[in-house]
């Protein structure tokens, strides 16, 4: 567990305790240890990520939980950027799956939408595109200076991330599966994808194809999220179909997400940013992080223990047993603690 910095921390405290108690309750072989990351070890000691901690996860961990990473005292987040990307990259970890479920209605931005109209997945390719870090700056801070972000897009990244939402469909009885680019604009890359799609979906006759500009999805997913259930884009278009994705359920503060290599140590972490300001005020949202301990739990194989989770969780929204982003009056701790005895006491099923 790296709780990182901010309101990561406080999150992270109540996604351990939920964990704790469903090790506890189903009695899980998991051990925990804590790392000490964050701005505060970076502005004390100088390191960010250490040296050999890459290959220390790859080789003796199954999986790694992430809270939050930021801080105002590290102007460039150097340490976000090592720890984050760093560990995605180097591990490979090139699915970033956020599940977008709406839990209580009273949630939902969008009149006339309910439990039943949103309820979809994305698959955001984790490791290429505009987040590789390629380009430049020249003749920087002149009237003539000039700047230059390179994306890369590979057939193995773009095929092994179609794959993946493929596969989901298939396991999960989704219907289709909605590929999202902008090759309009984005003639070669979109054509690597378009391409790759189209000779992909070739393996899944059972599952319909469906094809949109990034702009006419974002259009869609307000006007008629029930349309869809599996979508797959680049990194960029991940990142920002996401974050709007995170709206229709209720805010930053319920989204969770899963970084993943499957059958390698994988990441899972809530989306919400480390907001240093709330920092021990008992006011950030801890259920995306405990759903992301859901996820975590269900990659590791433990599927009753994460299904019961997501119980708590439900029921806590639906009760209005939450922090005041959503209406309630809970601190953090209050709605870990109401979780956490929630998967203590649920029935099973």
């Amino acid at each position: 567990m790296l709780p990182g910095d901010g309101v990561g921390q406080d999150v992270g405290i109540e996604a351990r305790k939920v964990l704790e108690t469903a090790a506890e309750r189903w009695d899980l072989p998991i051990e925990i240890e804590h790392f000490p990351w964050s701005a505060d070890h970076y502005l004390e000691t100088g390191v960010t990520l250490p040296e050999g901690a890459v290959a220390d996860f790859r080789e003796n961990y199954a999986a790694i939980f992430i809270g939050a990473f930021g801080d105002p005292r590290v102007p460039d987040m150097r340490h976000a950027a090592d720890i984050l990307l760093g560990l995605r990259f180097q591990l490979d970890l090139y699915i970033n799956l956020r599940p977008v479920r709406l839990w209580d209605e009273r949630l939902c931005p969008l009149k006339d939408k309910g439990v039943a109209d949103i309820d979809f997945v994305v698959f955001r390719e984790n490791t290429e595109g505009a987040y590789v870090g390629a380009g430049g700056n020249f003749k920087k801070g002149t009237p003539d200076e000039v700047a230059v972000q390179e994306e890369i897009h590979t057939r193995l990244g773009v095929e092994r991330i179609l794959r993946a939402a493929f596969d989901y469909a298939v396991e999960h009885n989704r219907r289709e599966v909605c590929m999202t680019d902008k090759s309009n604009a984005q003639r070669f890359v979109g054509d690597l994808w378009l391409r790759t799609f189209e000779e992909v979906s070739r393996d899944y006759p059972q599952i319909e194809t469906r094809h949109l500009y990034v702009d006419a999805l974002t259009m869609l997913l307000v006007r008629e999220p029930e349309n869809f259930e599996v979508i797959v884009a680049s990194n960029m278009f991940g990142d920002i179909v996401t974050d709007l994705g995170a709206a229709l359920q209720g805010g930053m503060g319920v989204a969770a997400s899963a970084n993943l290599h499957p059958g390698r140590v994988s990441m899972f972490e809530p989306v919400h940013g480390s907001a240093p300001p709330l920092a021990g005020t008992g006011r950030a949202n801890p259920v995306g992080a405990v759903q992301s301990i859901a996820m975590m739990l269900s990659y590791l194989g433990h599927r009753p223990a994460s299904e019961l989770i997501e119980g708590a969780i439900a029921e806590s929204l639906r009760r209005g047993e939450t922090t005041p982003d959503l209406g309630g009056t809970l601190t953090t701790s209050q709605v870990g603690d109401r979780l956490a005895r929630a998967v203590a006491t649920l029935p099973e099923g």
